[in-house]
């Protein structure tokens, strides 16, 4: 019954980024549709401090490798900007699954991992708790990159 529960926050908690607003497979980074805010909005150095999605406020919004991003709190904002490569997801935000297979899909900002230094973004819950071994996205990767625009 537990598990059913937890089944239904995590579906509850995606509805916040709606369906609808899918990014498009021609983005660096997952971003917003409707504003171009990188991980819709969401704190990457959150995901590794704090070890949740929490917004970014309008407040300490920084742009880097050609991307809006958003931070809690300015001391998150220093630590992004001081180290990008070990804050921004993998693989741009885009799931490693998909990417394995060649394919650029949306990762859910709420659907997420870190593991090591590295935070990676989901499809799926499921998608998620297969999640074993990064080498087969990171060979795809320069492939998968190369259809995303700059």
């Amino acid at each position: 019954m537990r598990s059913v529960f937890g089944a239904l926050a995590i579906v509850g908690l995606c509805g916040i980024v709606p369906a609808a607003a899918t990014p498009g497979v021609d983005e660096r980074y997952v971003s917003d549709p409707a504003n171009g805010i990188a991980l819709y909005g969401y704190d990457p150095v959150a995901y590794f401090t704090d070890g949740r999605a929490v917004p970014g406020q309008r407040e300490h919004e920084a742009e880097w490798n050609g991307a809006a991003w958003r931070f809690a709190s300015a001391a998150n904002m220093a630590a992004f900007l001081s180290a990008p490569e070990v804050y921004a997801p993998r693989f741009g935000g885009y799931d490693p699954a998909a990417v394995a297979n060649g394919a650029p899909a949306a990762g859910h900002p709420l659907i997420f991992a870190v593991r090591g230094e590295a935070l990676y973004l989901f499809r799926s819950p499921g998608e998620r708790d297969a999640f074993r071994d990064p080498r087969p996205a990171e060979k795809a990767w320069p492939r998968v990159e190369a259809q995303l625009a700059r």
